[in-house]
């Protein structure tokens, strides 16, 4: 009996039922200011196979709350028309399909609307149940793939965002949506080639770009394996654009060689530098000489100082943590937010980002919490309150919502939700309170 690839089991493995359930049990008190949806997404095969944990179909799994209940969950897949149609990326002529993605690793609003997010095709937009409403191209202005990481300004309330692709000639596309939904700037980037640029980051005047030395692979692309792979002689650099000039020149900084999949925060300080903290890996997918992966070494939280007047970059481990999925109160985004945390191992990490403490909570053996997000107990931008996390327990192969005190991590959890079924492990998700829409 063949054994299933890591991606394809344990908790990687995709859930085969869509499941709807009413009045979960709950081991504590959710705080009855919270009403609303969490969402997360993930990849999750339909046909239970998959080359790589990245290429899964994309699932949203969501816990409604309201008056200190929990209301129901939900998990749905995302119908793009691969899962319906099996559409693909490209036809047998070389044409691009921006429809035919995943929409497997984000789940963000924007202007009232719902996306499901791929960084290589179109966002879906879902409904207040996590039904498939369809593509959404901004009435026809985007017409490239939109980052599985948009960034929402807290102060103008606009949407930025990037697409980038394989084919040339252009392999970077910056874009910009306002606060009403409306996508109002479009502007190309030149880059060197083709590489996976899956985040970036914004400050109060600034957009950065990390354009890092994981390049498109066409032969791994045509075997079906992750189409990306390292390159030595790429360099590593970053970008930043003035917010206030989006046509202007970009700026370049180099770095050295690294890859982030994501970054916690940056803004601009005091004395005209640039900060951005970022999860940073050393290499990441180097080829051997047989043509194989070389496994993943494992990420750990960074900081860059990138200094305008000098055009050069301070680059400080903060910490030698394994870990992933850097979140902050979002209402911070582009602003000195001072916190933030993590996901590493079993446990949640916060970091006081301006004396460099942390404080852990750990949910045990066999307990494995995936990324986890921001929920307002106010309306002050980094006040009071509650992380919200999917916690798997290998024991009893069934998945938990729970919610802890942002800043009283050590604490017992306020309030856990106990779920019908496994959560697999997935990638990022969002609070998405009544008052932005449900």
């Amino acid at each position: 009996m063949n054994t299933p690839p890591k991606h394809l089991s344990g908790n990687y493995a995709p859930v085969t039922e869509e499941l709807t359930a009413y009045d979960l049990p709950v081991t504590g008190t959710i705080p009855p200011e919270l009403s609303g949806w969490y969402l997360r997404n993930g990849p999750n095969p339909a046909d239970a196979a998959s080359g790589h944990w990245f290429f899964g179909d994309g699932m949203v799994h969501g816990v409604r709350i309201e008056n200190g209940r929990a209301v129901a969950y939900r998990n749905r897949w995302v119908r793009t028309t691969r899962f319906t149609d099996g559409a693909r990326m490209y036809d047998d002529q070389g044409t691009l399909d921006l429809t035919a993605g995943a929409a497997n690793t984000h789940v963000v609003r924007h202007a009232g609307r719902t996306f499901a997010l791929v960084e290589n095709a179109l966002p879906y937009e879902l409904t207040r149940d996590l039904d498939t409403k369809g593509p959404y191209d901004f009435d026809g202005r985007l017409r490239t793939a939109m980052t599985a990481h948009p960034k929402t300004c807290p102060v103008t309330g606009e949407l930025h965002f990037f697409g980038y692709g394989s084919r040339g000639p252009v392999h970077l596309t910056y874009h910009r949506a306002d606060a009403s939904g409306e996508l109002v700037i479009s502007r190309p980037i030149e880059v060197p080639g083709p590489t996976m640029m899956h985040d970036f980051a914004l400050t109060a005047s600034h957009v950065v770009f990390m354009d890092l030395p994981v390049v498109f692979d066409l032969q791994a692309a045509k075997a079906g394996t992750m189409p990306y792979s390292w390159d030595d002689g790429y360099g590593a650099r970053l970008g930043i654009l003035r917010r206030d000039d989006p046509n202007g020149d970009v700026r370049w900084f180099t770095i050295d060689p690294c890859y982030v999949f994501h970054s916690l925060n940056a803004y601009d300080a005091p004395d005209g530098t640039i900060v951005l903290h970022v999860m940073r890996y050393p290499e990441l997918w180097r080829r051997a000489a047989d043509g194989s992966t070389l496994p993943m070494k494992a990420a750990v939280l960074w900081k860059w100082t990138l200094d305008p007047a000098t055009g050069t970059v301070r680059e400080d481990q903060v910490d030698d943590r394994p870990g992933e999925f850097p979140r902050i109160d979002d209402r911070l985004i582009s602003l000195a937010s001072g916190q933030g945390h993590i996901t590493s191992g079993t446990s949640l990490v916060h970091y006081d980002l301006t004396t460099g403490g942390t404080v852990c909570h750990d949910f045990g053996p066999g307990r494995t919490p995936s990324e986890a997000s921001f929920a307002p107990a106010d309306d002050t931008p980094g006040g009071p309150g509650w992380l919200m996390t999917y916690v798997y327990d290998a024991t009893t192969d069934r998945s938990d919502l729970a919610l802890l005190d942002a800043h009283d991590l050590a604490a017992t959890p306020v309030a856990t939700i106990h779920l019908p079924s496994r959560v697999p492990s997935g990638f990022h998700g969002n609070w998405i309170a009544d008052q932005e829409g449900s």
